[in-house]
């Protein structure tokens, strides 16, 4: 269902965001609550996992490769909307030395189609965000996994979705969040596991990446991802850097996010951009950006810690997800990494390098190698399919639930809900319904 390429044309997007809004529609009422709670639901343990790729552009394919590079896979059919991306995500599933997997392209919803195969045992969703949530319930009411791409959702009432049919159907949705298994995420996890930041205080998370040409192209994310900044104002893209964050923290194992409050600057950057790259005959003049170029929103935990979290894409700025993490014995920030502890020279951060030998983790000790071999987003993308097969074919509890996907992507929607409430304080919900008290591990 990947909608990136110059092929589609504006009647084709309209055509998508009229399916998307029926099966919005169709599935518009709550499931009744009261499911079993998924929370530490291991999965069944099975030699083999099988399956089914949703979205062969950019994204999907490249993961497509992390996945065939894991021992026990086997993709048996590949879905998109345009049928080269997923004859393309076939054959490179042939070149790995599998059977060729059964196709489905043309349409809207051929993805029900490959939902339907019993031989699929969770489905990869790699489409545009709109499509998320109906793939994923699709998935999960046709008895498979849904394993989504960021964000998993969009509303609060979506974040809901997600969780009333995991816990509906005891199936698990997962929100590929790849940042949770970057090197220095890990290490510096296995360093406040060990005590050395002492109490935690609070952290940083941000996306703040230049974007600006992406958006602008009538190809690839170009065509769906810039739409949001005429729709919206908030946190478009919370999760790379609140993930991790998240998980320093314990949210949702012993600590859950209570409250939030947001601010915007002034919208700038798009229309700037336009002024000075895009003809004035094309229509993209005739769209006006709501969003502003930078979100600010404090988050305050039920424990009292405190997590800022950013978002800008439409200015000029080094890639950087702050990835800052505080307590009462000293504090690491990222980008570059480095570290301060009490005692240390009062004057300047440390380098961290020293801390590796003995904080590493062990899903980089393992298969760090491989990772950085393949490559993506620096061997996160690698580590984070690895881990999910070797959960499923040992097992095992996922790291990640759909508790963890509708807490992260709330701060979207629940910034916009302040920014209109002038700022105001907003509630999260307790997606956990209580369970957010009983500490669980986090990739022990």
């Amino acid at each position: 269902m990947q909608l990136n390429n110059s092929r589609v044309s504006r009647r084709d997007l309209l055509r998508t965001t009229a399916a998307v809004a029926f099966a919005g529609a169709v599935q518009a009422a709550p499931q009744a609550a009261g499911g079993k709670s998924v929370a530490g639901m291991a999965f069944q343990p099975r030699e083999k996992v099988r399956m089914g790729l949703i979205g062969c552009g950019g994204r999907g394919t490249g993961v497509l490769g992390e996945f065939l590079a894991v021992d026990g896979v086997q993709v048996t059919a590949v879905c998109d909307l345009i049928q080269d991306h997923a004859l393309r995500a076939q054959a490179n599933v042939e070149r790995a030395g599998q059977k060729p997997p059964a196709v489905y392209a043309g349409s809207e919803m051929e993805f029900e189609k490959l939902l339907r195969r019993d031989d699929v045992d969770f489905a990869y969703i790699a489409t545009p965000w709109d499509w998320h949530v109906p793939q994923a319930l699709a998935a999960m009411k046709n008895g498979k996994h849904a394993f989504v791409e960021v964000p998993a959702a969009l509303t609060i009432e979506d974040c809901w979705k997600l969780v009333d049919t995991s816990e509906a159907t005891s199936r698990h949705c997962i929100m590929l969040e790849n940042c949770c298994y970057g090197y220095t995420e890990l290490m510096v996890l296995n360093m406040i596991r060990d005590g050395l930041f002492g109490d935690l205080l609070y952290g940083e998370g941000a996306y703040l990446h230049d974007l600006r040409r992406l958006l602008f192209e009538d190809q690839s994310e170009g065509l769906w991802r810039r739409t949001p900044h005429t729709k919206r104002n908030g946190n478009l893209y919370p999760t790379h850097g609140l993930g991790p964050v998240a998980n320093y923290m314990g949210i949702n194992r012993g600590d859950r996010f209570d409250y939030l409050v947001s601010m915007s600057s002034p919208e700038r950057g798009l229309d700037a951009w336009r002024e000075a790259h895009v003809s004035k005959d094309s229509p993209k003049w005739k769209e006006k950006y709501i969003c502003g170029d930078l979100n600010s929103s404090l988050i305050k935990t039920a424990n009292g810690l405190m997590v800022t979290v950013q978002h800008d894409v439409v200015n000029p700025h080094p890639y950087d997800r702050i990835n800052l993490i505080a307590g009462v014995k000293g504090i690491f920030r990222d980008y570059p990494p480095r570290i301060f502890f009490d005692g240390n020279d009062p004057e300047e951060y440390a380098p961290i390098d020293k801390y590796k030998e003995k904080y590493e983790h062990a899903l980089w000790k393992k298969e760090g190698e491989m990772a950085r071999k393949l490559g993506g987003h620096g061997g996160m993308d690698f580590l984070m399919v690895y881990r999910l097969v070797e959960c499923m074919r040992n097992g095992l509890v996922p790291d990640l639930d759909v508790y963890d996907a509708a807490a992260w992507c709330a701060t979207g929607p629940l910034s916009e809900e302040s920014l209109r409430k002038g700022s105001a304080p907003v509630k999260f919900p307790d997606f956990t319904r209580g369970r957010w008290k009983e500490k669980r591990g986090w990739l022990a």
